[in-house]
Formats: structure tokens, sequence, C-alpha cells
């Protein structure tokens, strides 16, 4: 969330950047309404000033009659009083919408707009290239080298649920160790993190637990969530907490289920393993000071990058329009891997994306920071980067690894876990 303050004496700027990034809010009528709390509240503390001075007289009245007029008196005043409390409770809920629902603000070189207006910044060290034969998507050469039942994790569970068999098992674990391996030498403090988390903690990150649309399952009748993202544990970690100055940054990655819903989400881009219900993912996160977010959000997406280079998947990266940015991120970069099987001749899709949240997410949870030294606290910026989204990264490999005899040849940085070069060699 935003600063209450820094939004009353700049209004107009607040209200474009919901326009830039397409959210609907009034904030002029929010201004407004903190206005009107602040009289209130000016009007019920000193109905209860008046309150008091009436209750304590009481006692000094000189016979009855006055005694019970002052009575009158002081429950006339407790009355006003518990109206103007009404009253602000009704214009204050009001206003906590209104501000629950701002975004946060938007990085100046962020491509104002919609999905079609963002930029692309580079691509990876590995070159789109013509594969020269009929080329396979992923729910085919799963099938072919049964690594992949689909059918089976709609038995089980219905359709976006999976089980992965064979040699894809040793690829998921393969790229955990891959992942891992790179952001523990970086110096990431490697954690496996809960599979659910309480509503607040949802709320906190950005994410709607309930409602109608929301993209999260929840369990009944608990306040309990299973999570879409290691970034929500990661970043209710420290919920509440003060951290000291000198610690940060602090640089986590987890390794997670999630849970999505994807309700809606449907045609051939939607197809096999691109939008699932549960999935692994890992995670970067990051608590730092102001001053280092922005070298920390570049840093994540260089090592996204450095991922899918290892891996010989051709990807770009993406600087995410206004328009397309979730409510809690100031900017955001998408990499997008190329992807053969899908659309008539290949196509981009989305693999990881990192996220500078600034301080949003560290108000709605009240993370912060103390300088030794100095007076009071302040919020912690938070980041969160995909460094591996497990599921895509198996289209990547499958389809860009497949070989003219139907075989995929597995990535060489990651044959060390896999135990082969090659996964279903024909005859």
């Amino acid at each position: 969330m935003l600063d209450k303050r820094f939004i009353t004496e700049n209004p107009e700027l607040v209200q474009k950047n919901c326009t830039d990034r397409g959210v609907k809010a009034d904030v002029a009528r929010f201004v407004d309404l903190e206005k009107q709390c602040r009289q209130l509240q000016q009007s019920i503390e000193e109905l209860s000033r008046q309150a008091n001075v009436v209750s304590k007289s009481i006692g000094k009245a000189k016979d009855e009659a006055e005694r019970e007029q002052r009575k009158d008196e002081g429950r006339e005043l407790r009355e006003q009083k518990d109206a103007k409390q009404a009253e602000m409770d009704r214009i204050a809920a009001e206003a906590g919408a209104i501000y629950r629902s701002l975004p946060n603000l938007t990085h100046a070189d962020s491509p104002v707009g919609d999905e079609a207006c963002s930029l692309e910044l580079r691509r990876g060290a590995t070159e789109v290239r013509s594969l020269g034969f009929p080329v396979l998507d992923h729910v085919e050469l799963a099938q072919q080298h049964d690594l992949i039942d689909f059918e089976g994790g709609a038995r089980i569970a219905g359709n976006g649920f999976y089980f992965l068999k064979n040699e894809a098992v040793l690829l998921e674990l393969a790229l955990q160790q891959y992942a891992m391996e790179l952001l523990v030498g970086e110096g990431f403090t490697p954690m496996i993190t809960p599979d659910l988390a309480r509503g607040e903690i949802l709320q906190g990150i950005g994410f709607i637990p309930r409602g109608p649309e929301t993209q999260i399952y929840s369990i009944e009748n608990q306040d309990l969530n299973l999570i879409a993202t290691a970034e929500i544990p990661l970043g209710g970690l420290y919920s509440g907490q003060v951290i000291d100055a000198d610690k940060l940054p602090l640089k986590l990655c987890g390794i997670s289920h999630c849970f999505r819903t994807e309700a809606g989400a449907a045609g051939r881009a939607s197809r096999g393993l691109y939008r699932v219900h549960q999935f692994t993912k890992i995670e970067m996160f990051a608590f730092t000071l102001p001053d280092q977010s922005e070298n920390m959000h570049n840093y994540f997406c260089d090592l996204e990058c450095q991922l899918f280079d290892g891996l010989g998947i051709p990807y770009r990266v993406i600087d995410t329009a206004t328009g397309d940015l979730g409510g809690s991120a100031y900017r955001k970069f998408d990499l997008e891997a190329w992807m053969p099987g899908r659309g008539e001749s290949g196509e981009f899709g989305e693999v990881t994306s990192a996220s500078n949240c600034t301080d949003y997410q560290a108000r709605r949870l009240n993370i912060r920071y103390k300088v030794k030294g100095e007076k009071g606290t302040q919020f912690a910026h938070t980041l969160n980067g995909t460094a591996l989204a497990i599921s895509r990264v198996l289209i990547a490999i499958f389809e860009n690894c497949q070989q003219a005899d139907g075989s995929i040849v597995v990535p060489e940085v990651l044959r060390k876990w896999v135990g082969k070069e090659r996964i279903g060699r024909s005859e």
C-alpha cells in the first residue's frame, strides 16, 4: 500500500498512475473521505472531552435536579459521540476499500499501456533457430516417451493436474538442484516453504485469498490457503518484524509447490503444462534498504538469464507495461522462453518474472528496518523473482531439445543429476 500522506499531497499523480495501470479508483474521493475522517475524529475527541467534564461535575451538583440535568447532558453528549463514531466508521470503511485498491507507484522507465506495449529489452545467448524437421509440442513428446500422465492426474484431482513420470521426474529434480546450486553459491539462504498461508499474509503480498476474482485455493472453514508462489511465505516470513539495517539485503531462495485455480485459462496456448493447477517453483526473494532495491531487481533478472543461458534455451527479456503490472509491482521484468511447439511456428511464452515491489508489501505486512544509532524505523523494500517454474521449463526443454529422430537431448548442465545425455533415443 501507499503512504496515505503521499496520496493526500499528490492526488493527481496517484490518479494518473492508476489510469496508466488500468485500475479504476477515485483518488479524489479517497482524499475527501480522509479529510472527513480527520474532522470527525476531532469532533469525537471534543465530545468525549465534554462528556468527561460533565461526568466529573455530577458529584459536585448542589441538588438532585442539577444532578439529573448533568446526567442528561452527559448522556446526550455520549449519544452524539456514538453517532459521530458510527458515521466515521462508515466513511473509514469506504476510504479503506479505495485505499486497498490503489496499486504501487510505477518506475519512470516502465512502458505505459496494455500488454501489447511491453518492451523487449534483450535476448539470450542462444538464438532462436529452425529445427529443420516437423516439430512436436511438449504434450506429443511426453506421450511418445511416457513422461507425463495427464489422464491419470485428471482422474485423481481433475483437469490441470498430472503425474510426471520416468525421466521427467529426474529432470524436475535436476532443475531444482541446478537452480539451488547457483543461488546458494550467490549467497541466498535455501528454504523449503509451507504450502499453506493465512489470509492476512496473502493480502499483504497482494493476492486475493477469497472471492469471485481469486486464483487461490482456500481451505474451507479455516483461515488457510494453498500458496500460489513461494513469494507468499517468503514475503510473510518477516511480517511484523524489525530487521537490523546492517543485515540487509537478505536474500532467500525457496522451493515450493504452487497451486492456482487458473480460472478462465483456455486455448492451445494453455495446453499441457503451460497452465496447470499445481507445479514446483524455485523462487528468489529479497528484503533490502530502499537504495538497494533497483540494483537487486536487475541482479534477479541477470540470475534468471544466467539460468536459461546455461540450459541453452532461447529467450527474451520484457519490460512489462503498466497495464500488465500486478498491484504490488513497481517494475517487472518477464523472461519469455522460445517454445517451438507453441502456435503455428513457435512462440515465446512467459517462464519467469522479477518484480521490485519497493515498500508496498512491507507497509501491508509491517516489515521495517532500523539503522543502529538512529531513532525510529523505516519500511523495507521487497523483491521477488522466479528462478525456475519447473513445469514451463520442462516445456522449453522438451521442445527446444527435441531431435529429428524424436529423442530429447538433456541440457549438459543437468546431465550429472539426470544420469543420461538423451531421452528416448530411437533405435
